[in-house]
């Protein structure tokens, strides 16, 4: 084990890992295939597995600073480049736009399906994959993505019904700066620009989670302020586990890359507490080690911790 000096708290020692991509999986119903990275220790077997879901806009090559983190300290690391990134350019179509948010859950279901050609890709990671642990996990549009997965009910803007898209395959969630319910609670612009949160509903949710969300992430998709970043906690039920990031705003200190230039909050103590808590979580809800998740239950507990809170029910 080794300290962390930004924050205090543990976590176990780095190994090297290694990134392949881009491992093309056919879709040809999508209108691109999908194309993904996948990040790996270079030692070690049993290896959980993170399918993770990136922001609007973004691809499979953002949120370095989780991912490596990830990816030395003992999981397998799937990422996709969703059809909103900027790369492609298919949001601007309006004729898809509503439907973004379910070609995202697809992509990481069509991950899942092909789990051993992702595995098959990386030299040497054959055989050394435990397929029976898998989290979900996503910053902003893409914690949507990853809640949908273990239950979040999204009523579709074309249609205006919700179905059940969640996966048995999924364990638990990690939701990371992820949208709040629907309804009254969002502005018109959040109305126009992102339809697919007009009505969420989070009570299916029953499945283990960590929300992570900053104190001062007040997007114009609500108007109840960062309060609204909390209900992915709040509403859904099961064993849940919040992160509140002091002074965090949406990018929570830098998590979507490094030096990334839409990050407006810059703070490496922050970016360092995200990376702690989610790996000792995900350690935690996989089965790997129980004790760096109880050493940061115990040091963020109240207001103890100068960077955040850490609270479970």
């Amino acid at each position: 084990m080794i300290a962390y000096k930004k924050t205090g708290l543990t976590g176990p020692v780095p190994t090297a890992a290694v990134s392949v991509k881009p491992i093309v999986l056919p879709a040809p119903e999508r209108g691109e295939d999908l194309q993904v990275r996948v990040s790996a220790p270079v030692t070690g077997t049993d290896l959980p597995v993170v399918v993770f879901a990136h922001g609007y806009g973004s691809n499979l090559d953002g949120y370095a600073p989780l991912v490596d983190h990830w990816a030395a300290r003992g999981f397998v690391v799937a990422q996709a480049t969703h059809l909103d990134s900027r790369r492609l350019d298919v949001a601007a179509d309006p004729s898809r736009k509503p439907h973004l948010w379910r070609h995202r859950v697809q992509d990481l279901k069509r991950m899942l399906d092909n789990l051993d050609v992702l595995e098959a890709s990386v030299p040497g990671l054959a055989g050394r994959v435990d397929h029976g642990r898998i989290v979900a996990a996503g910053h902003s549009f893409g914690g949507q993505t990853a809640g949908v997965l273990v239950g979040l009910r999204v009523a579709d803007p074309v249609t205006g019904i919700a179905r059940d898209l969640s996966d048995s395959r999924i364990m638990a969630s990690v939701q990371l700066a992820t949208a709040g319910r629907g309804g009254d609670d969002l502005t018109p612009f959040a109305l126009k620009v992102a339809p697919w949160l007009r009505d969420q509903d989070f009570s299916h949710i029953t499945a283990p989670g960590l929300v992570v969300a900053g104190d001062k992430d007040e997007l114009p998709l609500s108007t109840r302020g960062a309060s609204w970043m909390t209900d992915p906690y709040t509403l859904a039920r099961g064993d849940k586990s919040l992160l509140t990031v002091y002074g965090g705003q949406h990018f929570l200190g830098g998590i979507s890359g490094y030096d990334a230039a839409e990050t407006t909050d810059e703070h490496p103590g922050r970016v360092a507490l995200v990376q702690q808590v989610t790996l000792a979580y995900l350690r935690h809800v996989t089965g790997a080690d129980h004790t760096d998740w109880q050493a940061a239950q115990a040091a963020l507990s109240g207001d103890s911790h100068e960077l955040g809170r850490l609270e479970s029910k």
